[in-house]
Order: C-alpha cells, then structure tokens, then sequence
C-alpha cells in the first residue's frame, strides 16, 4: 500500500496553468476523491501521479520517497481510464491477464490471479468473452480486473463511471466501495460528480481551476464549505444565495437590497459580519434547511410559489422571494400550485454566510 504526498504540484500548457500549486495527502488504504468542475485540473493531477505528465514544479511522493525521474511502470500504481481501453481482439480472460504477461509470471500464478479478481467483480462467466460482447458495466468490471491483477501499491481512477447509465453507476458506486473495503488499499479516485464522492470517499477535496479550495469528510465540506464555490457545488439542488445587508434596528436581520425579505441573523452570524467588516454580504441556505407552509408563522417570509418540480420522493419548490428564486424541498405529500402563496422559515442554525468580495466563509 501507499502513503502519496503531492506538494506545490504545478503543471502548465503553454500559457494555461491546469494544476497550480497543489498540496495534497492521500493516507494510506485512504478512498480520496478529487472532486472539481470540468476542466479543473483534476485529469492532469492524476496524470502526473502516474508519470504520464511531467509536472513543472513541486514534487509528487510514494512513502516519503520522491518520483520525479521515476518511470510510470516504477511507480507500480495502476490507472483506470475513463474510456476502458480494453484490447478488442483479446478475450476477457486474456485483457485481465495481459499485465502479468508482461511481467512474464508462470502461467500457473496469472491462471490463479485472473480467476480470483474474475470471481471477486463477479464476471468469472465472463472471461471467454470479447469486450464487444459486454455491456458497458461488464467491460467496467473487466477494466478494474485488469488494475487488480497487479496488485499495486494505489489505484488511480479517472472518472471511470462516466460512461455509464444511471442504474449501473448506481451499482458500482457500491461495488467500489464494497472493494475498497475487499483491498484495503489506496484509492485517488478522480470525478465531477458529487454524487459518486459524498457516497464514496473516505475524503473529498474541491479542486477548481487547478486550486485546491478545500479538504475533508463528505460531511465536513457539506456542512462547512469553506467558500461560495464548494458551497455552490456541492449539493443538489445547489444552495441558494442572496445578497443582503446587516440591519439591527431591531432585531439582528439580513434585509435585501429592496426590502424585500428579511432573514433573522443568529449572534454568531452577526459577529461574523461585524468582525469582517462587511456591510454586504451573501447569504447561503441549502433547500433542505428551508421550511414551508401555507400560513403565516413567526420569522417567517411571504413567497410565492413559481414552479413545483415533483421527483417522487420529494418535491423541488421554487419560491419567488422577493425578485429572488430560492428552492426548497418538501416531501411528497405537500401538494402546492403555481401563483399560491407561501411562507418560508429558514433553520438559523443552518445558515451560512460568505464575503461578497472574497467569497470566503464568514464565522
């Protein structure tokens, strides 16, 4: 197993900066998931883990020991690509087989190696088959056989689900996990679904335009995002922001530019702003940390219902607050119509504020 260290990782194209300066742990037998937007570098960081790109600066470490001037099959991790890049002519047993070949190991051990992983990813009905016979979760499986035959010291995967329908990325996001558990090894899993890195990582860290803008549990960048951008991208709907300034003629509010809403502002919200220094700010609030009813309650806020978005098993609401659109979720059973009015209360423990300016987190 392995213990991967980037530090001040830096790569450029030309005059494109895709990875700038990233500082990075993955434990050892640690699910780290780098989870950013397309085209946040996060390809070209996995890429120059493996020796595939060169980086320009900063150093990439295996166990403390450095790999710069390190050949990628030295480096003994093993990629999996998002296109699976299997061998079309080669039978499934023979493209799971091929880097043992290569290593030119008895044929008694590769025979042994192939039907053990066959049997663990559950294609052992498989291996007489070509890739094109395969469904699209069957050629995933046979991709992860052939990077588990090796036995490597990490795996490093580049949004292999992407190709993917919906019910068998379903499944193997549980089966990868249910692996990671089976190998007890290293994972640096790469991705722009959010989806695949709450339900997975041990860790997830938020890459934008090559910049690492936070580290930490699912749970910890969900309930503490440390910026607009890793609040805003993780979570879905998206958490809704408005753009409001501190009032305290009264109770501690966050009013609209307008007038138009009013939200109450916890003490330690309105220290926060007060110890910015920060007259206006952005207001963050997840749909699910929004409450509705069809009548007036205390600290509530007069909307009117936009559209209702029904999802089975809940509802999406959109709620005209003012010249604002904020979403909402509510169970099944709250049945509302466009043009109907409504009140919202938001949870005060739940709210989050960010400079307008600097977008960083507030208190």
């Amino acid at each position: 197993m392995a213990h991967l260290e980037l530090v001040n990782l830096t790569k450029r194209f030309g005059e494109v900066t895709a990875v700038n300066g990233l500082s990075l742990e993955i434990a050892d037998r640690e699910f780290l998931v780098l989870l950013g937007p397309s085209g946040a570098g996060k390809t070209t960081t996995l890429r120059c883990v493996a020796g595939l790109e060169k980086p320009d600066a900063g150093q990439i470490k295996f166990d403390g020991q450095p790999m710069s001037g390190i050949a990628p099959a030295e480096r003994d991790v093993a990629f999996v690509f998002q296109t699976y890049a299997l061998y079309p002519r080669k039978t499934v047993f023979q493209n799971i087989a091929f880097p043992l070949e290569a290593r030119k190991l008895p044929k008694s051990e590769i025979e042994q190696r192939v039907r053990q992983v066959a049997t663990l990813l559950h294609i052992e009905h498989l291996l007489e088959r070509r890739p094109a016979q395969l469904s699209g979760g069957e050629q995933q499986r046979v991709a992860l056989g052939r990077a588990m035959v090796r036995q490597p010291r990490a795996f490093l995967m580049d949004e292999p689900l992407t190709n993917l329908d919906f019910k068998l990325r379903v499944e193997m996001r549980t089966e990868l996990n249910h692996l990671h558990h089976e190998l007890n090894t290293t994972l640096f899993y790469v991705t722009n679904d959010q989806v695949e890195a709450m339900s997975m990582a041990d860790r997830v860290a938020v890459l934008n335009k090559g910049c690492l803008q936070q580290v930490g549990t699912p749970r910890e960048v969900y309930d503490h995002p440390t910026n607009r951008f890793v609040a805003g991208f993780i979570g879905h709907p998206r958490m809704n922001f408005l753009e409001g300034r501190l009032a305290t003629d009264g109770a501690a509010q966050l009013r609209s530019p307008k007038e138009a809403w009013a939200f109450p502002v916890p003490d330690r919200l309105r220290d926060a702003i007060r110890k910015a220094g920060r007259e206006q700010v952005s207001l963050g609030v997840r749909p699910e940390d929004l409450s509705l009813a069809s009548q007036e309650r205390p600290d509530s806020l007069a909307g009117e219902v936009f559209v209702v978005e029904p999802l089975g098993d809940r509802n999406i609401v959109d709620v005209r607050l003012g010249e604002e659109i904020v979403k909402v979720k509510t169970p099944p059973t709250v049945l509302l119509q466009a043009g109907q009015p409504v009140w919202l209360t938001p949870n005060p423990d739940r709210l989050h504020l960010f400079d307008r300016e600097t977008e960083q987190r507030l208190g």
